[in-house]
């Protein structure tokens, strides 16, 4: 530790206590060090109640300096690329993630992920943090909204406790009698009567009568009771024929049945139940008998049930999970669908996909052969063979194999990776017949609260659910056992309700939810934990959320300020801008021109801020324009008639073909599964793009008029680091050809494939063109640390000598698209490439930034940059319906500007664009509106209004409707 001048004086903090001694020796702070000199500077003497951050360098962030207020809510705001990410999570949550991992022990660090330290100066008052982003990574389809909310073990404990076992085959309630319990009903229904109390005996077959009498005597026992009566086994004559009676009952008592004899009542039924193996028999003189088990039975046929325990409720417990599907709920079969796609294809046109492979042709040729012995028709189509035919072709006939065998040849070779795959492209998720999707085993699906079984309630959404628990008629003693449960079941229903999921039902696979939506139950759950003194960050909460529920959002995170915590939310909505105490914009543009602080204020001041673009935007003097006229479009349509799948109802759609579509409503209603599910499914089928599951409808006409379909959805581009912008776009073959055409390039004979770090030659070879290498470690995760051959340039140095203007081809790939577009203005190709790259708002992106790294929005945009990349300036008549799910997350109201300029463009070009979207921005800009709702889950799924934004507008039903009358 080196020593500061005499003159030089500060204060010696210790982190192991509070003490403050004065130090005129120490150096400046050192993060590294357990003590550390802190020298005066401006925020020295701040207030505690704020989160101080000092020369944050993060990523873009240039130097910056910025106050937070604590028990506020602060938004975090400015364009795409600004650095806003950079400051609230790889800043503000790392620093704060890193001071918690680095508190616990060397053994507990080995099971946590490695946090880096953010580049920052300082980082004083920071609260323990907690990072709530829009990104759903959960891939196991045994998460349900239930269990990552832990409602699931709410309704297994409650199960457990006061749930009753019903019989599936006679419908009556299992009961299960302890000898209190048989006094009780005893007493209660025969009070007065004379009653004997038997067990029944079953006589061994290899015993002999006066062995097993003996026997009986022996323990005590000197009558039993048969169909005839009343029997003294102490007389021989006596006992010999009962051995062959097929009703036989041990005697233990005669009694009358009364209120003073309760005692000896329930002592002699609990020995009957110790003898007869837990069943008691009950013979009521002049009545009949009573069968009293005391395991939980049916008491008409005697079907026993294990006793409850929570784990029996559980599809990821052995004990509960259905013994046929694991509890998975479906099994994966072969699907007919897959394997004939086109079902007008004939035999002899290769209706059988698998045997149109090379590997299959002799499949497909001893089946033709088979089809013309027989005298059937190869070139019928598919849907019209008779029955005979196609049992012939799926189930063969003697020595000939159908597709039954062929997949089962198949199954055989399953040790080979490339049969896994191919095997894998024609089966499909199958509910299970066993649970019937239930996941659970019968025994579980029998046990019921009221009339519902846990499978029940799972499938209700938690709106409806919560209804259901608030009127559940329980006895007494019955709601002692579950008051505490419900309490917790009721508030988590709430939290849900509130952050608007409650159309959600409780079995929905947690990996097919949005971003948003995944986001918004973590947000529930920390509700839930009733924390304080605690920081909040959150990535645009209002990420697939209706205008109409954006306030309530908003008055939850209020909520957890007023509760004691700090909330920072990065966001872009107009609506959560206006209702935050404190708004920080980052800018003033995006990438290396970004990563300032344009302004940091309360929000009635920041308002006022001439520098702020979000400001201008917020206050009218920036707007994006109502268009002056709507397009009529070509004067066609796309019609889905009969929409019907989960909470659609039978719902028609009509959509202009030639426009910009929007098809919004509130969340919950049916956006995904009509857009998706069913309508691009069905054109995905008929333009041979995919075959994936459909959703039911009845007809969707128009196709004819269209060229073709795609799905511009949020799924990273590529799933290795290998896959970067400029590589997606196909605009790096442009960028090799250029350094390949070099005089430096050609004298040393390099081609364009030495130019490129995926495949051999001019790569570097030691880690293969990654630019880092994998250290395993034994104990620890594995660390990538940067190749020493390349320096982390992923080439040879051969190649890295070839330059232009002082700038190799790694250099060029560092580059922001910015500073690309500015090296490359003379080389027209890709110059126009890097230019549609700007357009959408990503000219902060780097061209070999890896694809891991981007957002879905930054996915999603890079798709549509690569289809702008490939229009030729005509307009087509017969174009492509392009589906796009809410392209405006993460961007800024200045980029939504740019969006809307691209989107348009696609429909000069004779396209048709139909977006899923909330944005109110968008909406009012669409030449047609399709509105649906008019809520969420069961009571969504009808079309509310259909017609322009403002026919939208008039429709009193529609919340989208009453939410643009602000915008137009």
């Amino acid at each position: 530790m080196s020593v500061a001048s005499p003159s030089k004086r500060g204060i010696l903090r210790s982190q192991v206590d509070e003490t403050v001694i004065a130090c005129p020796t120490i150096p400046c702070y050192d993060r590294e060090l357990p003590f550390f000199y802190e020298e005066p500077h401006a925020f020295a003497m701040a207030d505690q109640n704020d989160l101080i951050i000092t020369g944050a360098r993060q990523n873009n962030l240039k130097n910056i300096s910025v106050h937070i207020p604590h028990n506020k809510v602060t938004v975090i705001t400015g364009v795409s690329g600004s650095g806003k990410s950079s400051l609230a999570f790889d800043t503000i949550f790392a620093e704060g993630q890193w001071r918690y991992i680095e508190s616990l022990s060397t053994y507990a660090r080995m099971f946590l992920d490695k946090v880096d330290r953010p580049d920052v100066d300082r980082l004083e008052n920071i609260r323990p943090a907690i990072a709530i982003e829009q990104k759903n990574q959960v891939r196991t389809s045994r998460s349900t909204v239930g269990t990552t909310t832990e409602i699931a073990d709410l309704l297994r404990l409650l199960f457990a406790k006061i749930g009753r076992p019903v019989c599936p085959d006679c419908g009556v309630e299992a009961i299960a009698y302890p000898p209190g319990a048989v006094s009780h009903a005893l007493l209660k229904e025969y009070e007065g009567a004379r009653a004997v109390v038997m067990f029944p005996i079953t006589i061994p077959q290899d015993a002999s009568a006066p062995v097993f009498i003996t026997d009986l005597i022996r323990r005590g026992f000197v009558r039993v009771w048969t169909g005839d009566g009343l029997v003294n086994i102490a007389d021989e004559a006596d006992a010999l024929p009962i051995t062959k009676c097929s009703d036989l009952h041990g005697v233990l008592d005669r009694l009358v049945i009364r209120q003073e004899d309760r005692g000896r009542l329930a002592e002699t039924v609990e020995i009957a139940f110790r003898e007869g193996a837990g069943v008691c028999a009950v013979e009521i003189i002049g009545t009949g008998r009573r069968r009293f088990i005391q395991a939980h039975a049916c008491q008409s046929c005697g079907r026993t049930f294990r006793t409850a325990r929570p784990s029996l409720f559980s599809f990821n417990h052995p004990l509960g999970a259905c013994p046929q599907c694991k509890g998975f709920g479906n099994i994966l079969r072969y699907d007919e669908d897959l394997i004939v796609p086109n079902r007008e294809k004939s035999l002899a046109a290769g209706a059988i996909e698998p045997w149109t492979k090379p590997s299959a042709e002799w499949w497909q040729t001893q089946m033709l052969l088979a089809f013309k012995q027989r005298g059937f028709d190869v070139t019928k189509p598919y849907s019209k063979l008779q029955a005979v035919e196609r049992d012939l072709l799926w189930n063969g006939d003697g020595k000939l194999e159908g597709i039954h065998a062929f997949f089962a040849y198949l199954e055989s070779k399953r040790y080979k990776l490339h049969v896994r795959v191919m095997l894998s492209r024609y089966r499909s998720p199958l509910a299970c017949e066993a649970c019937r999707g239930d996941r659970l085993r019968p025994e579980a699906l029998a046990v019921r609260i009221g009339a519902r079984t846990i499978a029940d309630i799972t499938n209700m959404p938690v709106s409806e659910a919560a209804e259901w628990f608030q009127t559940l008629p329980l006895g007494e003693f019955e709601r002692g056992v579950a008051k505490d449960v419900l309490a917790l079941l009721n508030a988590k229903f709430g939290f849900l309700s509130r952050v608007g999921l409650g159309y959600l039902t409780l079995s929905r696979q947690t990996r097919t939810l949005s971003g948003g939506e995944a986001q918004r139950i973590t947000l529930a759950t920390q509700l839930g934990a009733h924390l304080t003194g605690t920081l909040y960050v959150l990535d645009e909460p209002t990420i697939g959320l209706h205008a109409r529920d954006t306030g309530t959002l908003a008055a939850i995170l209020a909520d957890l300020a007023k509760t004691g915590n700090t909330v920072i939310v990065v966001e872009h909505d107009r609506r959560m801008i206006e209702s935050a105490d404190y708004v920080v914009e980052m800018g003033p543009a995006a990438g290396e021109k970004g990563g300032e602080v344009v302004c940091a204020a309360p929000f009635r001041q920041f308002l006022t801020d001439p520098r702020s673009l979000t400001a201008r935007y917020l206050n009218g003097h920036e707007s994006i324009a109502v268009p002056r006229r709507r397009r009529p479009g070509t004067g066609r349509a796309l019609v889905m008639v009969g929409a019907r799948e989960h909470n659609l109802k039978n719902i028609s759609i009509r959509i202009p073909l030639g426009t910009l579509t929007c098809v919004t409503g509130v969340s919950g209603w049916g956006k995904s599964t009509l857009v998706q599910d069913t309508l691009y499914s069905a054109l995905a089928r008929a333009f041979r793009v995919e075959n994936r599951p459909m959703g039911r409808f009845e007809a969707v006409r128009g196709i004819e008029h269209l060229s073709g379909v795609k799905l511009i959805d949020q799924e990273p581009i590529g799933r290795t680091p290998r896959s970067n912008p400029i590589t997606y776009l196909k605009a790096f073959d442009d960028i090799r050809r250029f350094y390949a055409a070099l005089p430096e390039a050609r004298r040393a004979g390099l081609s364009p494939a030495d130019f490129s770090f995926n495949t051999v030659g001019g790569r570097c070879e030691a880690c293969q063109g990654t630019g880092l290498q994998k250290m395993e470690m034994y104990f620890f995760e594995d660390t990538y640390v940067t190749c020493e051959a390349c320096a982390g340039r992923r080439f040879k140095p051969q190649i890295l000598t070839v330059k232009d203007r002082g700038l190799n081809i790694h250099d060029v790939l560092s580059m922001t698209v910015a500073e690309a577009q500015s090296f490359f203005a003379d080389l027209l190709p890709l110059g126009t490439k890097l230019h549609v790259l700007a357009s959408m708002g990503l000219s902060y992106l780097r061209l070999g930034q890896p694809a891991t790294t981007l957002s879905g929005g930054e996915a999603q945009r890079l798709k549509i940059a690569a289809e702008l990349a490939t229009l030729n300036g005509r307009r087509t008549t017969q174009g492509i319906l392009y589906i796009l799910d809410e392209p405006t997350t993460g961007l800024h109201l200045d980029d939504v500007k740019k969006l809307l300029a691209v989107l348009n463009r696609l429909v000069e070009a004779g396209h048709t664009v139909l977006v899923v979207e909330h944005n109110l921005e968008v909406i009012k800009t669409a030449d047609w509106v399709i509105d649906l709702g008019p809520e969420g889950g069961a009571l969504g799924g009808e079309v509310v209004a259909m017609g322009t934004p403002e026919a939208v507008m008039v429709e009193r039903a529609s919340y989208t409707g009453q939410a643009l009358r602000d915008y137009l």
